[in-house]
C-alpha cells in the first residue's frame, strides 16, 4: 500500500511543479527573445534497506530549448535579430557579462546604447555612445554607425561594434533575470561569425497551442495521482475494517 502512495505522491509533487514551468513559459510566449524550459522527470529507487522496493519520482533536469523564434518585421534601426546561432552581450551590474537574444534596444538617458530591459550593450571597447542628433544604423557584423542629421552630408562616423558571441548552448544557464551566463562564469570572446538582422526582433520560441495542450494533460495527469492517493486511503480503510472484524 504504501508503495503506491510514495508514488502517487511524489507523481501528483512533480506534475504540479510541471504545470508551472509550462505556465511559466506560456506567460512569456509574446516576450522577445524569450527561451522554453522543458522538465524531464524520471523514477528513481529509493536507496534504503528498509524500502528496497520502493520508488519515486524525481525532477532529473530543467533543460533550456534553444530552438530559435520566429523573426518579426518592425524596420526600426534600433531593432536587431541574431540571425542563426549566437547570442548579444550586455554588461550586467556586477561588472560581468551575459548574454541575450532580445535585441529591442534603445539609447538611454546617458547616450548609451542599452537593451529595453536596461542592459548596457557591451562594445568592442566598452559602452556604445550614441551622439545627439544622429540617425544610427546598426549592420550584420554588429558595427553601430551614425549619419549626423547636419553638417556635412551622408559623413559616417562609426561608433563601435557590437560584441556578438556563441557560447556552447551546453555551458549556459539561465539567471533569474532571464539572461544567460556561462557556467561557472567566465567571458566568451567574441563572434566574427555571428550575425544581426536589423530592423527585425526575434520572437519568442514557445508554442502557445502546444504549451496550452501540454497543461491540460499534466492537469490530468495531477488529478490521476490524488485519485490513486485517495484510493490507497480508501483501501486502507477497508483493509482496517477487515482486520478489525476478523479479530
Amino acid at each position: 500500500m504504501d508503495r503506491l502512495i510514495y508514488t502517487a505522491m511524489t507523481g501528483a509533487k512533480h506534475s504540479f511543479l510541471q504545470q508551472a514551468g509550462v505556465a511559466h513559459n506560456l506567460a512569456n510566449a509574446s516576450t522577445l527573445g524569450f527561451k522554453a524550459q522543458m522538465h524531464r522527470f524520471q523514477a528513481v529507487p529509493v536507496l534504503s534497506e528498509a524500502m528496497p522496493s520502493r520508488a519515486f519520482v524525481v525532477d532529473a533536469s530543467i533543460q533550456d530549448v534553444f530552438d530559435e523564434g520566429p523573426i518579426l518585421r518592425t524596420d526600426n534601426p534600433f531593432d536587431v535579430a541574431v540571425d542563426g546561432q549566437g547570442w548579444i552581450t550586455v554588461q550586467t551590474p556586477d561588472g560581468g557579462e551575459a548574454y541575450t537574444r532580445a535585441g529591442a534596444l534603445e539609447i538611454n538617458v546617458n547616450g548609451v546604447l542599452q537593451t529595453k530591459s536596461g542592459y548596457i550593450v557591451a562594445g568592442d571597447g566598452g559602452p556604445i555612445s550614441i551622439p545627439p542628433d544622429n540617425n544610427v544604423s546598426i549592420g550584420g557584423d554588429g558595427t553601430v554607425s551614425a549619419i549626423p542629421t547636419y553638417g556635412t552630408p551622408n559623413m559616417v562616423n562609426v561608433l563601435g561594434r557590437i560584441k556578438l558571441t556563441n557560447p556552447p548552448e551546453t555551458e549556459l544557464i539561465r539567471g533569474e533575470d532571464g539572461l544567460f551566463r556561462l557556467r561557472g562564469g567566465g567571458i566568451v570572446p567574441a563572434d566574427e561569425n555571428v550575425r544581426l538582422a536589423s530592423g527585425n526582433l526575434e520572437g519568442s520560441n514557445v508554442n502557445a497551442a502546444e504549451a496550452m495542450v501540454n497543461l491540460i494533460s499534466l492537469s490530468r495527469q495531477f488529478e490521476m495521482q490524488i485519485k490513486l492517493l485517495q484510493t490507497a486511503d480508501q483501501n486502507a480503510r477497508q483493509a482496517d475494517q477487515l482486520l478489525a472484524l476478523s479479530s
